[in-house]
């Protein structure tokens, strides 16, 4: 079955791979990490049957050379109960362009260290102007850590499952269903950390805080309870939930409590025995993708750390959480980021960064094709008052998933050069984050399931057409 597409897979690393009745086996590990750049250009160029087969023999590969899936819920669980010290922060990285590639440098840097405890995550919106489905991204991954000769768990995350606040209004069945559907995909690629989202269905225009997170609380337990009732037998996916949007009104100990206890209320009653959140999201003053200035500058934002120590404290102590998670924090000054570990964050996420790193080091004639582009399809986000600057700093996220293929075509002395200077980058973020040997805690505390690739959903997923949704108002 299948006997020509796996021949051309095996052919494209040279031998490396022996693929029997669909089952495929390592049989020259060194040619294959020297070769797997090739699948992953099958896996994200390439079109039907051969592309999906790519990204199933990528994961089936990366299983056998003990390169594992994971869920950072273990982790967490036993930072909360104080088995794990709050002495690290988990960096939670979305990468948009060239995901390979950035994986790369992410491994490249953590083994360097011994480092463990970092998450790879793309959100529903980013899903969606990337081009970039569960099954593709996580093949990124998995196949960088084959070309870094790393072994152990690899947590990739579904950040920012979130609740259109537009299309719910019109029908809320159907956008619930949307995030079922996408995290079922999400689940069945290997996504076991699951950031729920309904975040955005807080109504700060009740008088108490109880009946502004009930809808949020609500729908986070309902959602869990879906999540507890399809994720693979012996894994528990990391749960996140979320108290306010990012960007908005800091969060408070009441909301943290509230929320929480409601979840946990609403959890129970759907079922008794499933196991609730690993985590928790607040807002302390950042914003996705930072305030852009006239000029294209980042402002400098006042980020509340004693709001995220004192909320970290609570989700541990009286919930059993690893603490509070920090959004939008890559555009941060280099400086800020040790305070998050002083400040007993258990994770933070970081994105634009990274884009930005992209896009300073991309060749001009590709940035200059790219902003025209955005000249002529995104102009209805320029506002009245924003410079060339803002309008081209804000939009140009939308451009990768168009550009994937120029992108990817970049000469490979330009990929290198993004590469290094990403590679510089998160070296001085998991230093500064402080997660170097925290391998060790992860081996003790994080299981690995092996969860072998289902051959039907791939090939299900080779006939089936994704539609295109509208993210227009979801974060980051």
């Amino acid at each position: 079955m299948y006997e020509k597409e796996f021949k051309y897979l095996v052919d494209k690393v040279n031998g490396s791979l022996k693929i029997e009745n669909c089952v495929v086996q390592v049989v020259d590990e060194n040619a294959l990490k020297q070769n797997i750049a090739k699948l992953v250009d099958e896996s994200i160029l390439g079109s039907g049957l051969t592309q999906m087969l790519a990204r199933f023999v990528i994961r089936a590969a990366a299983l056998e050379l003990g390169v594992v899936p994971a869920s950072i819920h273990g982790l967490y669980i036993a930072r909360g109960a104080g088995k794990v010290p709050n002495d690290f922060t988990v960096p939670a990285i979305n990468l948009r362009a060239l995901s390979f590639n950035a994986a790369v440098a992410v491994f490249r840097s953590a083994m360097e260290i011994n480092a463990g405890a970092f998450i790879f995550e793309i959100a529903r919106s980013e899903i969606g102007y990337t081009d970039q489905r569960p099954s593709e991204f996580i093949s990124n991954m998995l196949a960088a850590a084959i070309a870094e000769g790393y072994r152990g768990p690899v947590f990739v995350q579904g950040d920012h499952f979130q609740v259109s606040v537009g299309k719910y209004k019109v029908d809320p069945e159907k956008e619930l269903q949307a995030i079922k559907t996408l995290t079922i995909e999400a689940i069945e690629a290997g996504f076991y950390n699951i950031d729920i989202d309904t975040s955005t269905l807080v109504d700060l225009s009740f008088d108490t805080v109880e009946e502004q997170q009930h809808l949020n609380s609500k729908l986070s337990a309902d959602l869990s309870a879906f999540i507890r009732q399809i994720e693979p037998e012996g894994v528990t996916i990391s749960i996140g939930g979320e108290i306010g949007e990012v960007g908005k009104v800091n969060s408070t100990p009441e909301e943290l409590s509230t929320y929480t206890s409601l979840y946990n209320k609403f959890l129970a009653d759907k079922d008794s025995s499933a196991i609730g959140l690993s985590k928790i999201s607040i807002q302390s003053g950042t914003s996705h993708g930072g305030v852009v200035l006239p000029d294209g500058s980042i402002a400098t934002v006042s980020v509340d750390f004693d709001t995220i120590l004192e909320l970290s404290k609570i989700a541990r102590d009286e919930f059993g959480m690893g603490g509070a998670v920090q959004h939008g924090a890559s555009t941060l000054p280099q400086e800020a980021f040790g305070k998050f570990v002083e400040s007993e964050a258990c994770e933070v996420h970081l994105a634009t960064g990274f884009q930005n790193i992209f896009y300073d080091q991309c060749p001009e004639d590709l940035k200059s094709e790219i902003y025209a582009y955005l000249d002529q399809n995104h102009s209805d986000e320029r506002k009245a008052d924003m410079t060339d600057d803002q309008f081209y700093y804000k939009s140009r996220k939308r451009a990768i998933g168009p550009f994937k293929q120029k992108i990817m075509a970049l000469p490979q002395a330009d990929k290198d050069k993004i590469t290094a200077e990403w590679e510089k980058q998160f070296k001085q973020l998991f230093s500064a984050l402080e997660i170097k040997n925290t391998m060790e805690h992860v081996k003790q505390n994080v299981p690995l399931v092996k969860i072998l690739p289902d051959l039907d959903i791939y090939i299900k997923m080779a006939k089936e057409t994704v539609e295109q949704e509208d993210i227009s108002d979801l974060a980051d």
